[in-house]
C-alpha cells in the first residue's frame, strides 16, 4: 500500500519508494497541506505553529483564534473569495453574483489502479503499479463538491493531480478559475526553473531565485506554445544534477495554461498550476462534471538528475501508448529542407533512392503533397492528393517505395485552413473567426474550429480515406500558428469562455479517433517544431519534432532543456544540410548526428547533394544509431555538462544494468594551447572495468565517475565527441 489514513486524526500518507505527501483534515474540516519530501513516517503538522498575523482574517468557525487563518495555513486545494489573499486553486460566480467558496472536508475512498479522465490525456497504470486516492469537498452555501484525486505510483516516486468539480446544487455556476495543482510548501528556501524560448529556439532553462510575490510561466496562445513550457522545477539553492532537493511538475495538458508560484508574508511558497485562467469561463449546470487536466509531480532528494528520471520514465511507460511507445523508431528522411515545396514524384524517388542505398528506414512526404499547395498561401484543409506533383497519387509512391525496401509517411497540418482552398470555399463557417471583424492571419492561415462535431468529423474522414489509400506507416501532425478570435458558433454567447477548452478537448478527441483507428501508424507532433511539446500530446504521439531549429550547435542547448523532463525516445531529431536553414552556420556532418543521435533520429536533406565521403559517413551514422537506439531511448540520461553557460556539451546514456554507456557531446570552440576538457561519468559500477570502444584502454568505473576523463583533443569548431564503454565480463 502507497495510501495510509488515519481516521481519528484526519491525517492523509501517500508514501513512494522514497517520499511522503501528506495533509490533513482538521477539526474545522479545512484540508491543510503538511509535507511533502523525504520520508518522516510521522505527523508532520508540528511544524505548524502560526501567530495572529494582521490584516489575516478568521473563518468563523474558529470563533476568538486569531491565530487560525486561511491566509497564513499551508493548504492542499485554496479556494477565492474566504480569505485567502494569496493566488489560489479554484474561483466560480454563483447565481447571485457572488464568488465565494468555503470547500470542507467531506470523506474519502482509496482504489487500487491508476484513475482516467474522461476526454483528457492521464497517466495510466495496472492495479499492480499504483492506487488513487480521492478527497471530497463541499461548499455547503453551493452544493459545489470537489475532488481531489491523487494517483500514486510508488515505485517511480510519481504522484499525479487532478480535480473533479461537481455541481449538486438547482442553479448553474460560473467556473473562472480551475487549477489541476495546489502545493503550499511552508518551509525552505527555494529558487524556480521554468523553460522559455521562441519558435526555433524552444525549452531554454532559467534558473532565478523566487522573489516575494507572484512569478508566473504562461501561455494564452491556444497551444503549450514555444515560449513557455507546461513544466516547472522548485529547487533548493543548493541542488545541483545529484545533490539537494527539488520538485518538479508537469501539466499534461496542450492548451493554454498557467503556473504562479508565490512566496508570501510568510516565506512559504504556493505552487499552482492549470488551464489559463484569462481565457476560461465555464457555465457548470446542475448536476453536471468538470474535470481539470492532470498534473504529474515528483520530489528528489537527491538533485535534479534522479527527477528526471522519475518522469522519463512515468512519460516513457506511462504515458506515451501504442506499438511504438517503447519499439525501435525508423530512421527517416524528411523531404522539406531539400525541396520545400518544389517536388514531384521523380524528385522524391531519387531522394528516396539514396536514402535506401545509405540505410534509411523511411521517407516522409512533407508539406505541399495535397489540393493547391505550391506554397504556404493555399490548400490547407484540401487533404486530396496533388495529381500535378504525385500523377499516380500516394498508392503508387508508397508502392516504389516498398520496392525500394523503405517505408512511407506524411505530413498532415490537420488543425489549418487556408482561405485560398476548397474546404474555406465550402465551409467559411469551420474557420475560427469573430462575426463582423477581419481575422487575424498567420502564416497566411487561419484555425479550424475544433470545437465543431462536423469540422472533426471531416477531418476524420478525409484523414482516413488517405491512410486507407496508400502504405502509409507515419503520421506528422504539424500545427504552425497561435489561435486567437476565439468564437464558435457552437457555444451561445454567454458560453463562448468555454472555447478554448473545448478546442483542446475536440482535438484530443480526433487523436483518439485516428490513434485507435490506426494502431499501425507511428503518430508525430508538431507545432513549427516545439511549439507544443507536452505530455498531453505525448499521450497520443509518443514523439514530437523538438524544434524547427536544426542546427547542431543550437540543438544541444534544445534539448537540454528538453531533457528535464521529457525521454529521449519523444524527442524528433535529424540531421540536415549545411550551411544550416536557420542560422547559416556550418558544423561538421559528425556533430550534426551525435547531436541528433540524442532522439529519434532521421535526415533532412537531399542526401544526392553530399560528398561520398559525406555518404559514407551517413550510412555509417545509421549503423551506429542502430547499435546504440535500446541504449540511447531505453538507457538512463545524464546531463554532464551545461552548454547554456558552459564550452561544451556533454550527455551520456548508461543501461539499466550499468555494463554500457554512451557519452556524446559537442565541444564549441577549439582553443589553442590549453588541456583537454575533463568530464566525469555517472551511473557506473564502481568497481567494474570498462573498456572504451575507441581505443581499447581499460578504466575502473569508480575512477571515471570521480576522477572522469579527458574529452577528445578537439579541432575546428563544434567538435563531435563519442566514447562508447562496456563494462568487462
Amino acid at each position: 500500500m502507497a495510501i495510509f489514513v488515519n481516521e481519528k486524526t484526519g491525517l492523509f500518507q501517500i508514501i513512494t519508494d522514497n517520499t511522503e505527501y501528506q495533509m490533513k483534515a482538521d477539526k474545522y474540516g479545512v484540508l491543510k497541506h503538511l509535507w511533502y519530501g523525504e520520508k518522516t513516517g510521522y505527523d508532520m503538522e508540528y511544524l505548524q505553529n502560526y501567530p495572529d498575523v494582521g490584516f489575516s482574517g478568521n473563518i468563523y468557525d474558529a470563533g476568538n483564534d486569531r491565530t487560525y487563518s486561511l491566509d497564513t495555513l499551508p493548504l492542499e486545494y485554496a479556494c477565492e473569495g474566504v480569505g485567502d489573499y494569496r493566488i489560489t486553486g479554484i474561483s466560480a460566480v454563483h447565481s447571485d453574483g457572488s464568488c465565494a467558496l468555503d470547500l470542507r472536508y467531506k470523506g474519502y475512498r482509496i482504489s487500487r489502479g491508476k484513475y482516467g479522465i474522461n476526454g483528457l490525456p492521464a497517466v495510466y497504470a495496472d492495479e499492480n503499479e499504483s492506487e488513487t486516492l480521492e478527497i471530497i469537498l463541499r461548499d455547503k452555501y453551493s452544493n459545489i463538491e470537489v475532488t481531489l484525486r491523487y494517483g500514486v505510483l510508488p515505485k517511480l516516486d510519481i504522484i499525479t493531480r487532478c480535480v473533479s468539480i461537481a455541481n449538486n446544487g438547482n442553479v448553474p455556476v460560473i467556473l473562472t478559475k480551475a487549477a489541476s495543482l495546489c502545493l503550499d510548501i511552508a518551509y525552505g528556501e527555494w529558487e524556480w526553473m521554468h523553460f522559455h524560448g521562441r519558435h526555433t529556439m524552444e525549452r531554454v532553462t532559467e534558473r532565478s531565485p523566487l522573489i516575494h510575490g507572484i512569478q508566473e510561466s504562461s501561455s494564452k496562445r491556444g497551444t503549450s506554445s514555444h515560449h513557455q513550457n507546461p513544466s516547472v522545477l522548485l529547487c533548493s539553492p543548493d541542488c545541483t544534477e545529484t545533490s539537494g532537493s527539488c520538485i518538479g511538475a508537469v501539466l499534461a495538458y496542450s492548451g493554454s495554461f498557467k503556473t504562479q508560484i508565490e512566496l508570501d508574508q510568510q516565506e512559504q511558497v504556493r505552487l499552482v498550476m492549470g488551464i489559463n485562467p484569462e481565457l476560461f469561463r465555464w457555465e457548470l449546470k446542475p448536476s453536471e462534471v468538470f474535470d481539470t487536466p492532470e498534473v504529474i509531480m515528483s520530489y528528489s532528494a537527491n538533485g535534479m538528475e534522479k527527477l528526471s528520471h522519475n518522469f522519463h520514465k512515468v512519460i516513457r511507460e506511462h504515458v506515451c501508448r501504442g506499438k511504438y511507445k517503447l519499439a525501435k523508431r525508423p530512421v527517416l528522411i524528411n523531404n522539406w529542407e531539400a525541396t520545400y515545396f518544389d517536388f514531384n514524384e521523380e524528385k522524391i524517388l531519387g531522394i528516396a533512392e539514396q536514402a535506401a542505398a545509405l540505410g534509411v528506414d523511411m521517407l516522409v512526404l512533407d508539406d505541399g503533397w495535397f489540393g493547391k499547395r505550391n506554397d504556404d498561401c493555399s490548400g490547407l484543409g484540401d487533404w486530396f492528393v496533388n495529381e500535378e506533383k504525385l500523377c499516380g497519387g500516394l498508392g503508387s509512391l508508397s508502392k516504389k517505395l516498398n520496392e525500394m525496401g523503405m517505408k512511407f509517411g506524411l505530413w498532415f497540418e490537420p488543425e489549418m485552413i487556408s482561405e485560398d482552398s476548397e474546404l474555406y470555399r465550402t465551409h467559411p463557417e469551420w474557420a475560427i473567426r469573430i462575426p463582423s471583424r477581419d481575422p487575424i492571419r498567420s502564416r497566411y492561415q487561419l484555425v479550424l474550429d475544433m470545437t465543431n462535431p462536423d469540422v472533426r468529423e471531416y477531418l476524420f474522414e478525409s484523414m482516413s480515406n488517405i491512410l486507407k489509400s496508400a502504405d502509409i506507416s507515419y503520421i506528422k501532425w504539424d500545427m504552425n500558428r497561435s489561435i486567437c478570435d476565439w468564437y464558435t458558433p457552437c457555444l451561445s454567447a454567454e458560453n463562448q469562455g468555454e472555447m478554448p477548452h473545448r478546442y483542446v478537448l475536440g482535438l484530443y478527441e480526433l487523436l483518439e479517433q485516428l490513434t485507435t483507428a490506426f494502431p499501425n501508424v507511428l503518430f508525430e507532433g508538431c507545432s513549427g517544431g516545439g511549439g507544443r511539446f507536452d505530455a498531453g500530446m505525448l499521450y497520443y504521439c509518443p514523439q514530437i519534432w523538438c524544434s524547427d531549429d536544426t542546427d547542431a550547435y543550437e540543438r544541444t542547448k534544445i534539448q537540454y532543456g528538453t531533457s528535464f523532463f521529457y525521454p529521449i525516445s519523444a524527442v524528433g531529431s535529424h540531421v540536415s544540410a549545411v550551411p544550416n536553414h536557420q542560422t547559416g552556420r556550418i558544423t561538421p556532418i559528425e556533430t550534426r548526428a551525435v547531436t541528433a543521435m540524442a532522439g529519434s533520429f532521421g535526415y533532412e536533406l537531399d542526401l544526392n547533394t553530399l560528398s561520398n565521403e559525406e555518404k559514407q559517413e551517413v550510412s555509417e551514422q545509421i549503423v551506429r544509431f542502430k547499435k546504440y537506439s535500446e541504449l540511447i531511448h531505453n538507457g538512463l540520461y545524464y546531463r554532464l555538462s551545461d552548454p547554456i553557460n558552459g564550452k561544451f556539451a556533454v550527455w551520456e546514456f548508461v543501461s539499466e544494468d550499468k555494463n554500457e554507456a554512451l557519452v556524446h557531446g559537442v565541444i564549441f570552440q577549439t582553443e589553442p594551447n590549453r588541456t583537454q576538457y575533463r568530464i566525469k561519468l555517472r551511473g557506473l559500477l564502481p568497481e567494474a572495468d570498462y573498456r572504451l570502444e575507441e581505443n581499447g584502454e581499460i578504466y575502473k568505473g569508480r575512477a571515471l565517475m570521480n576522477g572522469g576523463i579527458l574529452l577528445p583533443k578537439s579541432w575546428g569548431d563544434n567538435f563531435p565527441v563519442q566514447m562508447h564503454f562496456t563494462a568487462e565480463a
